[in-house]
């Protein structure tokens, strides 16, 4: 019996390590350029249609220099993001395809099911803990550094 209950423990060890080592191997850089200067984060990236759905739903924190970019392109549409079933306040950064930024929506209310609109065509969403944009000056028009831009 102990040894049964051993195997699941380490069972579990095992599969909580590959599921978090996988988290952490996909983590990349991003760099947001505005008048005050580059501000480096460390981001996850939603690529298909799951985890673009799961987002940062479920999670109670985010770092300061945190943050996941959803990539919808290669096509360029307007975009509606939501905060359901997400605890922590984000700001939503539109993205067009150069980089740079259409829109930033400051401070999305926790678990809202409000859509949160692009205002234009864009190709990715960052999304940050919120009141990062206001305080490091993000605003329309800065620049995103990432692989994802300028490629397409």
């Amino acid at each position: 019996m102990a040894m049964r209950l051993f195997a699941r423990a380490a069972s579990l060890v095992v599969a909580l390590a590959l599921v978090f080592g996988a988290l952490a191997q996909a983590a990349e850089p991003l760099a947001i350029v505005t008048r005050g200067g580059r501000h480096a984060f460390t981001i996850e990236v939603a690529r298909n249609d799951a985890d673009r759905a799961q987002g940062l739903m479920y999670r109670r924190s985010l770092a300061p220099d945190r943050g996941m970019l959803f990539d919808f392109g290669p096509r360029s549409e307007p975009i509606l993001m939501w905060m359901k079933n997400t605890y922590v306040p984000l700001d939503m950064i539109f993205i067009r395809p150069d980089g740079t930024i259409a829109r930033v929506a400051e401070n999305a209310e926790p678990l809202s099911t409000r859509t949160i609109s692009s205002g234009e065509p864009v190709t990715a969403v960052l999304e940050v803990p919120g009141g990062t944009a206001a305080r490091l000056g993000i605003k329309p028009g800065d620049k995103v550094e990432h692989p994802l831009f300028g490629r397409r």
